[in-house]
């Protein structure tokens, strides 16, 4: 069976690829500091010598909108095209192509509906940055296979938290269940508290220090039950408007287990919203 070897989960911030690679005047103060941070974050992926990455994000309006707008959907494509217009434009992200893993998505597809997961798939799905960042920041190469999985944290009406719980653990599941003899990762991407385009958006951190306080003693833990006992679709409003993607986080929980402290922990506050950064080893850390 596959081996799952290491869970990973970060934030997104679509502006270190032009923080990181300015230079002169056009680098920011914090550059160096973060790209430091992102460097020895990295490490953690490359020690567990992964062959294939399942990477958890979430489109931002760009291929999924209202008229169609699934819950949970897997990319079975061979091939992904990756970064939009807007992103090249606005953040200064490169254009991007992704080798899939057709088979495990197969797999987590059958698998994943047997299990209870009514899964959406798509054959022609286009990655956004919420998959093509942390593949920036940890795996910049851009040479594994990937099986994208995309959730819905902005169209209401969404999945309750525990939900995202329940399918990280399915996703462990299956990938440890996965006919093959292929070394596993799973990078997913969120939020802590975050706003766009309201009052709170541009602090000097993110909009609810106390929420991100509190949201990184839950992960870093393991405390699912504890975070359950506390976040909730109505809650999630009040950190900042688009702290649903929070929730994504909790799906990582799910897949690293009730309980189970990360290996790796590090933050970096930024303007508008505070970096986070954590990976556990199943094995306990031995590769």
């Amino acid at each position: 069976m596959a081996e799952l070897v290491a869970v990973i989960a970060s934030t997104h911030h679509p502006f270190y690829y032009r923080a990181s690679t300015a230079t002169g005047e056009d680098r920011p103060p914090f550059a160096d500091e973060w790209v430091r941070k992102v460097e020895a974050f990295r490490e953690t992926l490359t020690r567990a010598r992964p062959d294939v990455l399942v990477m958890v994000g979430s489109d931002h309006f760009h291929q999924l909108w209202l008229d169609n707008m699934p819950q949970f959907l897997v990319g079975k494509a061979p091939f992904y095209d990756a970064n939009w217009y807007n992103e090249e434009r606005e953040f200064g992200l490169p254009r991007m192509f992704f080798t899939g893993q057709e088979d495990l998505s197969a797999y987590i597809l059958r698998e994943g509906l047997d299990a209870g997961f009514d899964l959406a798939f798509s054959n022609e799905l286009r990655i956004d940055h919420s998959i093509t960042c942390p593949i920036i920041t940890l795996r910049p190469q851009n040479d594994l296979p990937i099986v994208p999985i995309y959730t819905n944290i902005f169209a209401p009406p969404l999945p309750q938290p525990k939900r995202f719980v329940q399918l990280g653990r399915t996703i462990r599941e299956l990938v440890e269940s996965w006919p093959s003899d292929k070394r596993v990762a799973v990078i997913g991407t969120g939020h802590l508290s975050l706003e766009l385009g309201g009052p709170r958006q541009f602090g000097p951190h993110g909009p609810d220090p106390e929420f991100d306080r509190k949201a990184v003693e839950w992960i870093s833990s393991g405390d699912i039950e504890g975070c359950l006992a506390e976040v909730s679709l109505e809650s999630l409003h009040l950190p900042g408007n688009a702290t649903h993607g929070f929730m994504d986080f909790m799906l990582m929980m799910g897949v690293a287990g009730e309980g189970r402290k990360a290996d790796y922990v590090d933050t970096y506050d930024l303007f508008h919203t505070m970096e986070a950064y954590f990976t556990w080893y199943p094995d306990g850390g031995r590769q």
